[in-house]
């Protein structure tokens, strides 16, 4: 087991049960980084707050620092030099604020992340899809969309899966029916996943792209 995972499950013993989807989407997402991809993040209310945060913990140093390599550094002023970090390429669709207030007046509220993926993902990306209910129409649709445009896509959802769970390759799934509760698990597994994916590509100085 990887030593991150059994540190997560030594914390919250009720996660034990998410071990395999939990390696199947670290893998997903280390493979889509090794070959130049990147996630696309989604949810609602608190969700959509998890997915800002998750993009957060992926563009800069987590628990490591991420230095520039020499090579790159004498690319750059040195003040940016010192500061710039490596990052692992992320980004929620919980923003675009022109893009999705003219596309939900104008055509469809329900299908704002499904455009964005359509136009902002390629295959090999990784969509995460973040549904307590497992429910919310909007990322089931986000879903159908990234299957058509060949991402793999992971959910988070609550002890069901809901009707995310017919449209991820990997659902992980909280052990609780409580919104609040399976929002108390998500962090941790985000974090877990943060730490894993730092652990590959910073810490074994496995660089991606």
């Amino acid at each position: 087991m990887n030593p991150r995972i059994h540190d997560l499950v030594k914390r919250r013993p009720e996660l034990s049960g998410c071990v395999d989807d939990l390696m199947r989407a670290y893998e997903a997402m280390c493979d889509c980084y090794r070959h130049g991809g990147k996630l696309l993040l989604c949810g609602n209310g608190g969700s959509a707050a998890d997915a800002e945060h998750w993009a957060g913990e992926l563009l800069k140093g987590f628990c490591h620092k991420r230095p520039l390599h020499q090579m790159h550094k004498d690319l750059l002023p040195a003040d940016l030099a010192q500061k710039l970090q490596y990052a692992l390429p992320a980004i929620p669709l919980t923003g675009f604020i022109s893009l999705s207030s003219a596309f939900l007046n104008d055509v469809d509220p329900i299908l704002i992340y499904a455009q964005l993926v359509w136009g902002l993902g390629v295959p090999g990306d990784v969509l995460v899809g973040i549904s307590t209910s497992g429910n919310a129409k909007n990322v089931c649709a986000a879903m159908e969309a990234a299957k058509a445009r060949g991402l793999f896509r992971v959910g988070l959802s609550g002890r069901t899966g809901g009707r995310l769970l017919a449209h991820c390759d990997v659902c992980i799934r909280a052990p609780s029916d409580e919104t609040y509760l399976i929002q108390e698990f998500h962090l941790p597994i985000c974090h877990t996943l943060c730490l894993m994916l730092e652990d590959e590509f910073f810490v074994n100085s496995k660089q991606p792209g």
